[in-house]
């Protein structure tokens, strides 16, 4: 028990003695309030060896109503909270969305003057004579399963790259018009606005040339001399992470240009290689679309000088060798660009005579 003081109901009212005693005289309110309670007589000549016990805590009064009003509200919050996880997408996290494509498209320059011809014998005199025919140079590789993705998974990411070079690199309403939406329906959504940036105002920046997504020529400058554009290479499928297969293509396309309007009838050979790395998680498999991480893209022959972010300006049959340097770098500039340009190689164009 604890020291002297007053009841926990007040003072009693017409206690008997003097105020020295008042301090010890308790009433029963007091006493059930104890935290320790003596046995009876009774009790005590029975099984109970200690001379007290421990009191039962006070019953408080509004305690089973309070409570009941807890366990309702913790109710109420947690079915709302599972009723609004159902109704909003989950947040992707910041490494699962995709990143930015890094593009490089460098320009080859010829050294001679681009031969002309018909398609037929400029593809016979060239490297590209026994390429095969649009989609069917593009061949999928053995499909087998990885440690994380089936299959079938493994199958549809190969299905999908394929289906984005056929139509980045060989559909002629891209190639040669305006048509932009055959690609872009197969990018992550992610990509979108970049994708739109590049191809309404594409810089040659690394990040928004039109040209490191597809293959597309200046339609008032050329058109295809021969739709049927040769192609050969290579796809590999291997996995990133538990969660992320990487497709990784190269693969090299031959077309047969003329001038659009006037002039010469001569076709001349333009040839890319196009190398890309895409990325696939489930989400893209089931929506089938990729995420285009990387593009490095040699086209030529082109002029070292010539814009090639929205369009490729290709030098056409007859054109002599592009003269002057690459356009110069001014390492203090702003934007810090850099344009590289290449040579290319005599032996990638027709030659007078066919070797052999």
């Amino acid at each position: 028990m604890g020291g002297p003081g007053n009841p926990p109901q007040g003072t009693p009212e017409g206690a008997p003695g003097d105020d020295e005693y008042r301090s010890v005289v308790f009433d029963e309110s007091f006493v059930r309030a104890a935290r320790l309670q003596e046995f009876s007589a009774e009790e005590r000549i029975t099984d109970h060896t200690p001379a007290v016990r421990r009191a039962p805590p006070p019953r408080r009064r509004g305690t089973s109503w309070q409570a009941l009003t807890l366990v309702v509200t913790i109710a109420v919050a947690f079915v709302t909270a599972v009723y609004l996880g159902f109704r909003q997408p989950a947040e992707r996290y910041p490494g699962q969305r995709a990143a930015p494509l890094r593009m490089t498209v460098i320009p080859l320059a010829p050294v001679a003057t681009v031969p002309g011809g018909s398609p037929a014998e400029l593809y016979a005199r060239s490297p590209a004579d026994q390429f095969r025919i649009g989609a069917k140079g593009i061949a999928l590789p053995l499909r087998s399963r990885t440690a994380h993705f089936s299959v079938g998974q493994v199958e549809a990411a190969l299905v999908i790259a394929k289906e984005y070079l056929v139509r980045s690199s060989v559909d002629p309403e891209v190639l040669t018009g305006d048509a932009v939406r055959p690609v872009r329906v197969l990018i992550d959504s992610d990509q979108y606005a970049q994708f739109d940036r590049s191809v309404e105002r594409p810089a040659a920046d690394g990040l928004h040339s039109a040209t490191g997504w597809l293959v597309r020529f200046d339609p008032a400058r050329v058109a295809l001399a021969e739709p049927r554009v040769r192609v050969e290479g290579t796809l590999r499928v291997s996995e990133a992470d538990s969660g992320t297969l990487e497709v990784t293509s190269d693969h090299t396309f031959v077309y047969a240009l003329r001038p659009a309007r006037g002039g010469t009838t001569r076709a001349a050979l333009f040839t890319v290689r196009r190398a890309l790395l895409f990325r696939f998680d489930r989400e893209d498999l089931r929506q089938h679309r990729a995420e285009v991480v990387t593009s490095y893209t040699q086209a030529g022959p082109l002029a070292c000088a010539a814009r090639w972010a929205d369009r490729l300006r290709p030098l056409l049959a007859g054109s002599p060798p592009a003269g002057g340097p690459p356009r110069a770098t001014d390492p203090y500039a702003a934007d810090g660009a850099s344009h590289p340009c290449g040579t290319l190689a005599p032996g990638a164009q027709p030659q007078a005579t066919r070797a052999g």
